[in-house]
C-alpha cells in the first residue's frame, strides 16, 4: 500500500497523511481517522522514502534500564556487535529504572531523527502504549513481550521452573523464594510463576511466609535472607531471581553459621561472572543476553528493509549451570 492508497482509505489527503506521520499540525478530527486507518491497516511509511525526505542519519537509540548491569551490557554488546557491522552507531539512555523516564526517552526520540528504537523494558504502563502507538519508526522490544510489537525475550517461567526443581529433586522440601519487581512481566511475575509450578509439581503447596520480593541488587537479597532465616522453621533451599540477590543471600548465609548446601541450597538466574568466584560458586541459569541483543538488532534491521512486516515474538531458550550452592547429594538428604 503506498500514501496515496493509504490516503484514500483513510478520507484524508496525502499532505494531511504526509503532516501527520511529521508530527505537523492536523485536527484532531483527521488525526483521529488517520489513527483509525493505522489500527485498521497497519499501514507504515515506506523507508526508501523516509530516506529521501529525512537523510538517514545510522542512529539508533537503545533505551536501558540501568548501565552497571552485566546482563544489559551483555544485550548492549549484541546489539552494538550486528548493528555496527550495517554501519550505524548506537545513542544510549540509561534511564535508571525510572519509568517516567522511559516514557521521556521514548518521545525525545520520536521526535528526533534515528533510525529505530530497541527498548530494554521491564514495566510497560497505559502510558508506555499510548507513546509506542504513536512511534513512527521501527521498535524492536528486548527482555520483555508486548502484542503488536518485535519483541526478543527469554523463557523466564522455565528458567525459574528448572532451577527450583533442581533444589526440590536433590531433596529440599521447605522452598523459599526470593523474587523482584512482580510488575515486571518477566523477572517479577513469571520467574514466581516458574518457583510456583515447580512446587505443585512436587505436592508442595507455596508458604507466602517463605516468599520475599527483593530489590535487584546484593544488599536487598541479604536483608531478604535475614527475614526467611528468621523463621522458627528455617528454609533448606531458596531460588533467588537473579544472580545478585542470591550473592547477597550467600553472604548473609556466610556470616551466620549456614552451610551452602548442607543446610540451604540456592540457586539464581543470570549465571554472572559473580556467580562463578564467590565463596560457594552459585548455581544458575544462563540466559542469552547477548543472543537477544543480536536478535533486536536483526529485527530492527528487517523492520528498516520492509516496513510494517509481521511483528514477530522470538523467545529464547537457556541452560543449568550448576555447581557448588545447589551440590547436595540426595542420598545424603
Amino acid at each position: 500500500m503506498n500514501i496515496s492508497e493509504f490516503a484514500k482509505e483513510a478520507g484524508v489527503s496525502v499532505s494531511a497523511v504526509s503532516r501527520f506521520f511529521n508530527d505537523g499540525y492536523l485536527s484532531d478530527d483527521k488525526r483521529e481517522k488517520i489513527q483509525a486507518a493505522l489500527d485498521r491497516t497497519g499501514y507504515m511509511p515506506s523507508y526508501n522514502a523516509r530516506t529521501v525526505r529525512t537523510k538517514v542519519t545510522k542512529l539508533v537509540g537503545v533505551i536501558l534500564p540501568k548501565l552497571s548491569s552485566e546482563s544489559i551490557s551483555r544485550v548492549t554488546e549484541g546489539i552494538s556487535e550486528v548493528l555496527g557491522k550495517e554501519g550505524f552507531e548506537l545513542l544510549l539512555i540509561n534511564t535508571a529504572n525510572d519509568y517516567n523516564r522511559e516514557i521521556s526517552s521514548l518521545e525525545l526520540l520520536r521526535q528526533n531523527r534515528v533510525d529505530g528504537v530497541i527498548l530494554l523494558a521491564s514495566v510497560f504502563t497505559e502510558l508506555h502504549r499510548s507513546v509506542l502507538s504513536k512511534m513512527r519508526i521501527p521498535v524492536v522490544i528486548v527482555g520483555q513481550q508486548l502484542k503488536g510489537f518485535n519483541c526478543v525475550c527469554h523463557n523466564d517461567m522455565g528458567a525459574a521452573y528448572a532451577m527450583t526443581k533442581l533444589m526440590l529433586d536433590k531433596g529440599a522440601v521447605r522452598p523459599a523464594f526470593i523474587g523482584a519487581n512482580p510488575d515486571d512481566k518477566a523477572a517479577g511475575n513469571d520467574r514466581r510463576a516458574g518457583f510456583e509450578k515447580a512446587l505443585l509439581d512436587h505436592g508442595i503447596t507455596p508458604d507466602k511466609s517463605l516468599m520475599e520480593i527483593a530489590k535487584f541488587n546484593m544488599d536487598s537479597g541479604y536483608e531478604k535472607a535475614r527475614l526467611l532465616f528468621s523463621h522458627r522453621s528455617r528454609p533448606d533451599c531458596i531460588f533467588c531471581a537473579t544472580d545478585n540477590i542470591a550473592a547477597g543471600v550467600m553472604l548473609y548465609c556466610h556470616e551466620n553459621g549456614i552451610r551452602i548446601p548442607e543446610d540451604v541450597m540456592i540457586g539464581g538466574i543470570g549465571d554472572s561472572r559473580m556467580g562463578k568466584v564467590l565463596l560457594t560458586p552459585l548455581s544458575s541459569v544462563h540466559l542469552h543476553y547477548k543472543t537477544a541483543g543480536m536478535w533486536g538488532a536483526k529485527m530492527l534491521l528487517a523492520e528498516l528493509k520492509e516496513p510494517g512486516s509481521v511483528h514477530r515474538i522470538l523467545q529464547l531458550e537457556y541452560d543449568i549451570i550448576e555447581r557448588e550452592s545447589t551440590n547436595r547429594k540426595c542420598e545424603t538428604v
